[in-house]
């Protein structure tokens, strides 16, 4: 698949699970459970240990099924790393335009991090694919209809305080798709190794945002 087609399949599907684990043995089974809810991509994050190679497990592990990602990356190093271990798309927590740059070379999907409108637009003409408004928290969906009302162009997905209870508004604000991390990577549910759990989890945040919609 190209660069487009990896945006337009995790668009469609409209969930991105924020994967941040603290053991790396659940790194798998974590990101298998959630796949098999219908949660195509499935963003590993840098801050999680065996990141990478929890990486090029998954990669090789879902293949087609899944669009494994990288999240929390903060510079074009651990970028290249990710891309080279198999990740399809690049996340970050905030704005580098070497990190832009690098995922342009490798036509990887880039979803940096910004919070005003001047950064979200300075993000969109560096050429990100999607911005990521975070933390999304304490700003929630209308705030998406206010970006969304002068810059009508911008892909925009939100990341922290998403949960079920709000995922539909944000799809119905604008976002393209929502990152969802506690609320859906539930650390009770992993602990305890209920893996048929966390995929009816999953199922219902899929299942939300094609009501949104």
């Amino acid at each position: 698949m190209n660069k487009e087609a990896y945006i337009q399949g995790i668009i469609e599907t409209g969930i991105v699970a924020v994967i941040r684990v603290n053991d790396a043995a659940e790194l798998m089974d974590t990101t298998i459970a959630l796949n098999q809810g219908g949660v195509k991509a499935l963003e590993i994050t840098m801050t999680s240990p065996g990141a990478l190679e929890a990486i090029r497990e998954a990669s090789t592990q879902l293949g087609e099924a899944a669009i494994i990602g990288v999240g929390s990356v903060l510079d074009p190093e651990t970028a290249r790393a990710a891309i080279l271990a198999g990740a399809k798309f690049v996340v970050g927590p905030v704005l580098n335009l070497d990190v832009i740059r690098l995922c342009q070379r490798y036509s990887v999907p880039c979803i940096p991090g910004a919070f005003t409108p001047t950064e979200i637009l300075r993000a969109w003409e560096a050429g990100a694919d999607v911005v990521k408004v975070f933390p999304a928290t304490k700003l929630g969906p209308s705030y998406f209809k206010d970006i969304l009302g002068p810059l009508p162009q911008l892909r925009l997905t939100p990341t922290g305080g998403v949960d079920l209870d709000n995922v539909g508004e944000f799809i119905k604000a604008g976002a393209s798709f929502v990152g969802v991390g506690s609320a859906l990577v539930n650390k009770k549910l992993i602990a305890a190794k209920k893996w048929d759990e966390l995929s009816a989890l999953a199922k219902q945040f899929t299942a939300a945002v094609q009501a949104a919609r």
